[in-house]
């Protein structure tokens, strides 16, 4: 049995509840945290900005910095479950303010090291800062965001995601061009401490008390029994491998395949992460206006995860093999078909779960789901290494996202909260 399923019987569930709060002060916690997703996928996709300078300055090979730019999932996979059960049992304003900080200051000294080996381990302290970052977002959306709501309020959040790399290539690749790559994460490193006040002051604490006695706290395992948790973890791999293959290494394609100057590629590489933001909001609201007009929660919140994975492994596979003159319009594709199928991943998780247990479901679903940034950009190096080319690395991404396509028709079932009564 898992041990954080071991309870006194006769003590009822402790549970998060946030004292209340108004709708104004709700939504300026919204804009918070689609400001906080943008620097988290700022500050883990900065590196690959740097990468067509950062290989040469220390002559590494394309597998060598395959390995530095997936070395922020080694800790931040890992860390999902502890970080899932902590945002359950503690407050998550306080959890997800000492991650931001960590992770910040990583950032910041990522700016003066000089070796291969330093940059290695930083990016495994990044890892550990940002490990609470989705099992907070999770927690605070399934507690405060519900109902018809959660829809948009996800893709808010996962609009920040998008605009994170989107920013990144477009502000950051000029910077790297003009002054070189290390004033870039010194600057991104010490702004991200100033996010820290509003949090403060706007977030509401979250406290534990005493209800649902009838109900059971699930443990990792209880939850792992469901098979629609198993489908969103399948999910959210799929879907994490392609974005990391274009987070960590669209830059270098760009670059270095289709010959772009960095300013270029700045432009070009933020198109597609800023349509990926308009899709995403899209379809997270027209999500909402579907189920405020009746709609069954299984097909409002599925749908746009079919069809966005259809189109998104359709227009990566023609990424590598389209001529130049078309090769931004492939990219453009990618963008709306990856904001259409993230739109309502997390309603689900959300919806699924439940309020009391959101934490540590969204914790096994993005451990799971980010051992593809373990896996995308070291496979991505090593096919590049052998081939000298994208189109295998491109291919193999469309073909995993397809396989999460399969995910959602026969794996996730009915979109309904689980049942967490204790088994007799």
């Amino acid at each position: 049995m898992d041990p954080t399923t071991i309870r006194d019987e006769s003590a009822p569930l402790p549970i998060d509840q946030s004292p209340p709060a108004d709708t104004s002060r709700l939504n300026r916690v919204l804009f918070l945290l689609t400001l906080s997703v943008t620097v988290n996928y700022l500050d883990r996709s900065n590196l690959s900005i740097a990468a067509p300078l950062l290989k040469d300055e220390l002559h590494l090979s394309a597998s060598q910095l395959g390995t530095l730019l997936s070395a922020f999932f080694w800790t931040y996979a890992c860390l999902q479950i502890p970080a899932g059960w902590l945002v359950d049992r503690l407050d998550v304003k306080w959890v997800f303010a000492a991650g931001f900080y960590l992770w910040s200051a990583a950032t910041a000294v990522t700016g003066i090291l000089h070796s291969f080996a330093a940059l290695v381990a930083i990016r495994v302290i990044l890892g550990v800062g940002e490990s609470v970052a989705f099992p907070s977002y999770s927690k605070i959306l399934g507690n405060h965001f519900r109902g018809a709501r959660c829809g948009f309020a996800n893709s808010v959040v996962m609009a920040g995601l998008a605009l994170g790399p989107a920013l990144g290539m477009l502000v950051g690749g000029n910077i790297v061009g003009r002054f070189g790559w290390r004033p870039f994460f010194l600057a991104l490193g010490f702004s991200g401490f100033l996010w820290l006040i509003p949090w403060s002051a706007w977030m509401p604490s979250s406290c534990c008390s005493s209800t649902l006695p009838t109900r059971r706290a699930a443990g990792v395992l209880q939850i792992l029994r469901q098979r629609s948790a198993w489908g969103t973890c399948i999910i959210q791999f799929c879907f994490n491998y392609s974005l990391y293959l274009l987070v960590t290494w669209l830059p270098f394609y760009l670059v270095r395949s289709r010959n772009l100057s960095m300013t270029r590629m700045a432009t070009v590489g933020a198109l597609l992460f800023f349509f990926s933001a308009a899709s995403s909001l899209l379809f997270g609201k027209l999500s909402d206006w579907w189920a405020d007009a009746g709609g069954d929660p299984t097909y409002v919140r599925k749908s746009p995860g079919v069809l966005g994975m259809i189109g998104l492994g359709a227009f990566l596979a023609l990424a590598p093999i389209v001529p130049d003159n078309l090769s931004v319009w492939t990219l453009v594709g990618i963008g709306v078909f990856n904001g259409m199928a993230t739109s309502n991943l997390w309603a689900v998780t959300q919806i699924l779960a439940g309020p009391s247990m959101v934490g540590r479901w969204a914790g096994a679903q993005n451990f799971v789901g980010n051992l593809a940034g373990s896996v995308a950009p070291a496979v991505t190096g090593f096919l590049l290494d052998r081939t000298g080319h994208f189109s295998a690395p491109f291919f193999l991404a469309a073909a995993i996202v397809w396989c999460g396509i399969l995910s959602w028709l026969f794996v996730v079932g009915k979109v309904e909260e689980a049942c967490w009564e204790s088994e007799a």
